[in-house]
């Protein structure tokens, strides 16, 4: 698991990453890579001590949600990333662009009443991002792309032998913006969901490898926080418990990627943007398995979920294929769908 630094503090000092990983050593249930922020409490003016974070075992920097507006901070924040062998991951949003805004700005959003976010507001930062990685030589990784153009430009990018990998969520590849007609606040992401040729995009990019990786962007809320009007709830949604389902239902089924494909896209290729000894099978490596039912057919119950949110939109759906047990450094942490201690 890598976890982004916009908690609360933000994990800008090497205390605080100190700190994640002896918790996460603790507990056990998973091995747990912390990313650092670049910018100090995310605020994008100056960066934070980029070098003290790498040293104390942060694999990666961003601002995540905070993305960072100040193209010259972000060339320097890639310049000393370069320096120091981790990639930069970005959330491309130029918050001028998306203020206020809570679903894709389009035909959905009209007939909804909901102030959109327009597609250019990714794919500006994407622009930026790759301009930016092509001049210092900064590996760039860009986070839950959600757009066609978003996608031709990391394509275009790759031809052009410039450092950037990509991500795309589960959610961004099964539902449109047409999800959001019931107002579920469980359908409000950042990005948002976007259009049904967007979505289709999206697969083209996972199956001609312009997309490097599936990731959750899990963001767990409260019933209370996500229980308002839609324009005032909190941006997110749970993703791990359903990502494996997803994955097989609607890529793997549906003939989009091989099993071997998506495999490789929730672990090797993750493991090498991050440069990190993991996602294989190899001699000496961390016994670190996931053992997946690929026929199981289940319906999502969100009441069922081991995380404490329940900010799921997929409750109801049938899927196939389920992750059954998982085993970290060589134990068993969960069976069956539950998180156990199994061999302590």
């Amino acid at each position: 698991m890598v976890c982004m630094p916009n908690t609360s503090p933000v994990v800008d000092t090497a205390a605080l990453i100190s700190y994640i990983l002896n918790t996460a050593r603790e507990q056990g249930a998973a091995h747990v890579f912390p990313v650092g922020s670049i910018t100090r409490g995310s605020r994008g003016k100056e960066l934070a001590e980029m070098g003290d974070l790498k040293k104390a075992g942060a694999v990666a920097f961003s601002d995540d949600g905070m993305p960072v507006a100040n193209a010259g901070l972000m060339r320097r924040a890639m310049q000393y990333a370069r320096m120091l062998d981790l990639p930069i991951i970005s959330h491309c949003e130029d918050r001028e662009l998306s203020s206020g805004g809570s679903m894709h700005e389009g035909y959905m959003s009209t007939v909804l009443g909901l102030k959109g976010i327009p597609a250019s507001a990714e794919e500006v930062m994407v622009a930026r991002e790759i301009l930016l990685a092509g001049e210092t030589g900064c590996r760039v990784h860009i986070a839950h792309v959600s757009t066609a153009g978003s996608v031709r430009l990391v394509r275009e990018a790759k031809s052009r032998g410039i450092p950037v990998t990509a991500e795309v969520t589960p959610h961004h590849f099964t539902l449109t913006d047409e999800a959001v007609a019931g107002y579920n606040t469980s359908t409000k992401v950042n990005p948002p969901l976007r259009t049904a040729s967007d979505v289709a995009a999206v697969k083209e990019g996972l199956a001609d490898g312009t997309i490097d990786v599936i990731a959750t962007d899990h963001a767990p809320h409260t019933v209370e926080e996500k229980d308002v009007e839609y324009d005032r709830a909190p941006f997110g949604l749970v993703g791990l418990e359903t990502a494996v389902g997803l994955v097989w239902t609607e890529l793997v089924d549906a003939g989009v990627l091989t099993p071997l494909q998506a495999i490789a896209k929730m672990t090797l290729n993750p493991a090498r943007v991050l440069n990190i000894s993991r996602g294989t099978l190899n001699p000496g490596v961390d016994a670190d398995l996931t053992i997946i039912d690929p026929n199981l057919t289940w319906t999502v119950d969100a009441n069922l979920f081991e995380s404490r949110g329940k900010n799921t939109p997929f409750h109801g759906m049938k899927l196939k294929g389920q992750a059954y047990a998982t085993v970290a450094g060589g134990r068993v942490r969960m069976l069956g769908g539950a998180v156990k201690d199994l061999l302590r």
